[in-house]
């Protein structure tokens, strides 16, 4: 059986391919042509593993991501399955479709929420997910401006987020930024609110993809209270995982707020991108996103390996 590694994962998979793929499963499911598995945790001893996965009949793939969580540090691999035969088709490495795949979500779902020409970002947190975000939402989004928070991050953040983005960086030591970005992300691992809600511009487009844990949060209530759209990957898996919501005020009722991102992507719901108050997409990684983006992996390996034949 075919294993797939990380750096394989990097060569056979561009940004623009990732986009494509989380749109075409989005469609599926918002569709009712694909179906999810929640996740499961199981942990003992400061050793967590987790498992979740997705079926995805036209793509001809289904499969299971499992991965470790040990002192903060992720590892994760993916078993892809034929939905076709039931065979076994690959195990992956998944560390690289786990950073494809979530940024490129963000991007869809800006596609939709986000207000027409944003030219600056404001990014809470450069880690891994952090810079995969600010790469493809320059990319895609055309981006001008990066102002990025991270008091954690090395000295060169901003030249090397220069480097990889082209934008204009500046680097910040407080959240006070936020009122000027059209778009923000947070991708960090805070455990309480990064900002005031009530900073956050009129009509801007906020990602919050830092934490799938429902006793953490990024944003506060007054960011939850200013949001006309929560837009989200999983109602069954945001509304118990994600603090943003699960620690949010009752009396704001989020829940009633809360629209899947494929029925957006599949026209059942309007998005409301533009206008009063402001847009949040709240993500926390979903099964559907892995095996999409290991089914194409997977796909481009086959046809790579044809050609060269």
């Amino acid at each position: 059986m075919l294993h797939i590694t990380d750096a394989m994962v990097d060569t056979l998979v561009s940004a623009d391919e990732a986009l494509t793929a989380m749109r075409t499963a989005f469609t599926a499911f918002g569709k009712g042509e694909a179906a999810m598995q929640a996740r499961e945790r199981t942990d003992a001893g400061g050793v967590k593993l987790s498992t979740l996965g997705a079926v995805i009949p036209s793509l001809g793939v289904t499969g299971a991501k499992v991965y470790t969580t040990i002192a903060g540090q992720f590892n994760f691999v993916i078993l892809l399955f034929s939905t076709d035969t039931g065979a076994p088709l690959a195990t992956m490495e998944a560390n690289a479709i786990t950073r494809l795949r979530t940024a490129a979500t963000t991007v869809l779902a800006a596609e939709h929420l986000a207000p027409a020409q944003p030219q600056q970002l404001f990014l809470c947190g450069a880690g891994v997910q952090g810079v995969a975000h600010a790469q493809q939402l320059v990319r895609h989004l055309g981006l001008q401006r990066i102002a990025v928070f991270d008091p954690y991050a090395a000295d060169d953040l901003a030249a090397r987020l220069a480097h990889l983005t082209g934008a204009q960086v500046t680097r910040v030591h407080d959240t006070e930024g936020v009122a000027d970005a059209e778009i923000v992300v947070t991708a960090s691992r805070s455990k309480d609110p990064l900002f005031a809600g009530e900073r956050i511009a009129e009509g801007a487009f906020v990602a919050a993809i830092g934490s799938s844990l429902p006793h953490t949060r990024e944003l506060d209530d007054a960011a939850l209270a200013r949001a006309s759209q929560i837009a989200v990957e999983w109602k069954k898996q945001a509304l118990t995982e994600a603090g943003d919501l699960v620690l949010a005020d009752p009396a704001l009722q989020v829940a009633g707020k809360v629209v899947e991102l494929g029925d957006i992507v599949c026209g059942k719901h309007a998005s409301l991108g533009g206008g009063a108050g402001i847009r949040l997409y709240k993500a926390v990684g979903v099964g559907l996103e892995d095996i999409a983006l290991a089914g194409l992996a997977y796909q481009n390996h086959q046809n790579y390996q044809k050609k060269s034949a």
